[in-house]
């Protein structure tokens, strides 16, 4: 007999699901009940918000679904914070809980791990949330997850089980087949629309967000096509390659980006919400798009957000720059502007790499330093200064190289877990996957760092770049810009270095580039993780030496 536990782990096993994040307990077992005969792998944070934080951090980089077991009552607690991070940057996660028996769900009974309502809880950081009232209705269930996860906008599905239905036979289940669900393709009238617009714009310009990441090839060809400067989001970022003459990076909130936005005649935003960690960071306002504005989104909601769209395109962002590439082949191109395009993408550039104070050349060296060491690298970021500059200045190569918690939700401590997931997602390229760096501040860590023991359990070889300023800085500046005495904000800072080999990581600290480089060559050799900590004051006296 199997159990509806059992046969769980193998519809999940039939997903290609190789990767599962959970801490067993005594509502949970029955999940674990055939995990060890199965292929998926498990690794088991320190905290139910590491669960999620690594399931987040494996979706990017892996592209699939991050799959978390978790007890009722605090497990779903614990994690919600996760998923609300993974709702605001529509990554897909696959929350699976116990929940009390049929009988007893909302009984206020004071049953162990008892909650009202879990699927409540979930409402507001989940695509849906689903009670599994009878082993029966779990192939459909996960189907539909799926689905979404396939097709839809992904977003956290949570899928709570009745303690006595983990337990019911469930034989006759084993033989289902799990969904394979196309995205939607393009409307050819919206894309006639679209490709009129584009073709006799003088000044177009394209806005690409997280949600196109997996049109990167389409997307460069598209912009090569149009000549149209292409600012990216967070998230998008290394869709054009860095060194790419029409690329204008992650500077939407800007005053000189804002301007050259302000000078196209048509835009195209492609796979982003226009929201305001990407467009408006400063909350100084003033993002604007006075030309004719084209859409193109999964999601039909999102079309009509923020900024209206001129033209709306609810299709997968891969196949809708695959038509308007076919499309525009076809079509005569209006002459551009002789100072569009390359031309003011490269004068956008020099703007911007002139206004670039001391502190954020500093921080940007300290990234380059990083990235010349480990090319490969993929850089997990939580809400710290470096990020907060890398976001600005750091283009990676490829996509997926670089995602953080800073924009969004903006949980702190995220970067940790999300990099042990991260690490554990990435493709194996050449026999061994690529290096993944966490960046993370003094404040961040301490949510987290119990997680540097789940990474020296999982044999993960993260490096922990730890940029310590001896608090939350850039809350203390935000409260005295605003002339608020500042309050909770001097934290005590541990040794981190003593902390981190407590926990059985090597760590050590460095002060200058050249420290910088030692440790990272010996830290990419390990097969377990790294800290290495960087004090701000003397990181900025050492490199403007």
């Amino acid at each position: 007999m199997a159990t509806c536990g059992e046969v769980l782990v193998k519809l999940l096993e039939n997903y290609g699901v190789e990767q599962v994040f959970g801490i067993p307990g005594v509502h949970t077992v029955e999940l674990y009940r055939g995990l060890a005969r199965s292929s998926i792998n498990h690794v088991t944070p320190r905290h139910e918000q590491g669960a999620g934080f690594m399931a987040d951090g494996y979706a990017r980089t892996s592209g699939k679904p991050g799959v978390c077991f978790i007890i009722t009552g605090p497990g779903m607690t614990n994690i919600t914070t996760a998923m609300g991070q993974a709702y605001a940057d529509s990554i897909p996660m696959l929350v699976i809980s116990s929940v009390q028996s049929r009988s007893q769900l909302g009984g206020g009974r004071g049953k162990l791990h008892e909650l009202p309502n879990q699927g409540a809880l979930c409402a507001g950081v989940a695509a849906f949330s689903h009670t599994l009232m009878s082993a029966s209705e779990l192939p459909g269930v996960l189907a539909r997850a799926f689905a979404l996860f396939q097709a839809g906008r992904p977003r956290p599905v949570h899928i709570e089980i009745p303690l006595d239905v983990l337990v019911e036979e469930a034989d006759d289940l084993l033989a289902s087949l799990p969904v394979n669900i196309d995205r939607a393709g393009a409307s050819p009238s919206a894309v006639s629309r679209m490709t009129d617009l584009l073709a006799g714009a003088k000044r177009p310009l394209i806005l690409a967000g997280g949600g196109a990441i997996d049109a990167a090839s389409e997307l460069t060809e598209l912009a090569e096509l149009l000549d149209a400067p292409v600012a990216l989001t967070i998230n998008a970022k290394g869709m054009l390659a860095s060194g790419h003459p029409l690329l204008i990076g992650s500077t939407q909130s800007l005053v000189a980006t804002r301007a050259l936005v302000a000078e196209a005649d048509v835009v195209l935003a492609i796979g982003t919400e226009l929201a305001e960690t990407d467009y408006d960071v400063t909350f100084a306002g003033g993002f604007e798009i006075p030309g004719k504005l084209l859409r193109v989104d999964i999601d039909p909601d999102q079309t009509v957000r923020n900024y209206p769209p001129h033209v709306a395109l609810v299709a997968d962002s891969r196949n809708a720059a695959q038509a308007l590439l076919s499309a525009l082949s076809h079509k005569p191109l209006a002459e551009r502007r002789n100072d569009w395009g390359q031309v003011r993408a490269a004068r956008l550039r020099e703007d911007l790499a002139a206004t670039w104070d001391a502190p954020t050349l500093a921080q940007t060296r300290f990234l380059e330093t990083v990235l010349q060491e480990l090319p490969d690298a993929v850089f997990v970021g939580d809400s710290t200064q470096p990020v907060y500059t890398g976001n600005l200045t750091f283009n990676p190569e490829r996509p997926r190289r670089w995602f953080n918690s800073s924009t969004g939700y903006g949980t702190l401590g995220y970067a940790l877990p999300a990099a042990i997931g991260a690490w554990l997602g990435g493709s194996v390229e050449g026999g061994a996957r690529p290096p993944v760096v966490c960046l993370i501040g003094d404040g961040g860590l301490q949510f987290t760092l119990p997680e540097l023991a789940s990474a020296v359990e999982a044999r993960t070889p993260v490096i922990v770049l730890l940029w310590n300023n001896q608090g939350y800085e850039e809350i203390k500046k935000y409260m005295v810009n605003r002339a608020i005495e500042p309050v909770g904000v001097d934290i005590y800072t541990p040794d981190f270095i003593g902390v981190a080999k407590a926990l059985g990581c090597a760590a050590e600290a460095v002060s200058s580039v050249e420290q910088l480089r030692g440790a990272l060559r010996v830290a990419s050799d390990r097969q377990g993780p790294t800290l290495i900590e960087i004090d701000q004051t003397q990181w900025m006296q050492a490199v403007s030496k």
